[in-house]
């Protein structure tokens, strides 16, 4: 839906930020949408933080939030940072103060169901604590709607995780070319935990004389590789849309840590990566096999699959321990 609200307002004039926005906006305002915007799953104290940024490949200006709280739409605040601000980013109680003088309306973003997610979650941290268990908790996961399963992954107690973000980028018959990104970010994250999404040149790029990339999924290891500017600039020297994210996730994987990866230097978790060229080329690319993403152009609003390494069945089916972690 959101892919199809961007096209028809580009087609009828509208700039392509101002587009991709309108686009992720729907599934910012969409309750039952656990991994950006209102019902977003909160941070390990029950808060929703929101991430978001955008560039305007045009003017060459970008825009960002994080760890905002309090307002439904951080793509909206992220461009007008941009739009109002010799700033790029703005964070936490700064970048709400900005979005109430903005004129955003001020609302609890933690849904029931996220409400009632969190407390599953913190019922099972510590069987020695005050906590009970409940005992429907395991049947939690059957009510997710198939969007939501894309960006969610359950455990055996159906207690949901999430690193689902979305990641918008157009251009249109001019050659003008916008990005944005959009998230609640890890689920149970510690408070003030910050991905990729808002960090330009991590959760997204443009440059409007080559095109635009983005992520979703583990934002800790695109961090570390700026993986929307590397992308951008593998199709500065020619290359493929796809050839370029499949370079971007290899190069993830050469800087992911030992403790992420299994005997055969498989990462343990995924990330996918989306990227669109001047010229209108388009990829989706990932870790493991299964992933899709949504187009949409004159052919219509359709889901494409995305390039991978590994084929599914080769993904680590366990979890690294979290007390296995170097100080250093």
């Amino acid at each position: 839906r959101g892919v199809r609200i961007a096209y028809d307002q580009i087609v009828a004039g509208t700039d392509t930020l101002d587009a991709i926005i309108a686009g992720v906006n729907t599934q910012e305002l969409d309750p039952t949408d656990q991994s950006v915007g209102l019902g977003g799953l909160p941070n390990e104290d029950g808060v929703v933080q929101l991430d978001a940024s955008c560039m305007h490949g045009p003017t060459k200006r970008a825009g960002a939030v994080a760890a905002l709280e309090d307002i439904a739409t951080p793509s909206l605040v992220a461009k007008a940072v941009m739009d109002y601000t010799d700033h790029i980013m703005l964070v936490g109680a700064g970048a709400k103060k900005f979005a109430l003088e903005m004129g955003f309306k001020e609302q609890n973003l933690l849904t029931e169901k996220s409400r009632q997610d969190w407390l599953r979650w913190k019922m099972r941290l510590n069987p020695n604590d005050n906590w009970l268990e409940q005992p429907d908790a395991g049947a939690a996961h059957t009510s997710s709607r198939d969007g939501e399963r894309e960006r969610l992954e359950y455990d055996q107690h159906g207690v949901p995780y999430t690193y689902g973000t979305i990641n918008m980028n157009a251009v249109d018959a001019k050659g003008d070319i916008s990005s944005v990104t959009t998230t609640s970010g890890l689920s149970w994250k510690i408070p003030g935990r910050i991905g990729d999404s808002p960090i330009v040149g991590a959760g997204q790029y443009c440059d409007n004389g080559v095109g635009a990339a983005g992520s979703t999924g583990r934002g800790e290891a695109n961090i570390k590789v700026c993986g929307a500017f590397l992308a951008v600039e593998f199709m500065r020297q020619g290359i493929a849309p796809e050839q370029a994210l499949m370079k971007v996730m290899e190069r993830v994987i050469a800087m992911t840590e030992k403790r992420l990866l299994d005997e055969k230097g498989r990462p343990y978790f995924d990330l996918n990566f989306y990227a669109v060229s001047k010229d209108g080329r388009y990829a989706g690319a990932c870790a493991y096999e299964g992933s899709k993403f949504a187009v949409c152009d004159a052919k219509g609003a359709r889901l494409e699959n995305s390039a991978f390494l590994f084929k599914r069945s080769e993904r680590p089916t366990r979890r690294p321990l979290s007390g296995t972690m170097s100080p250093r």
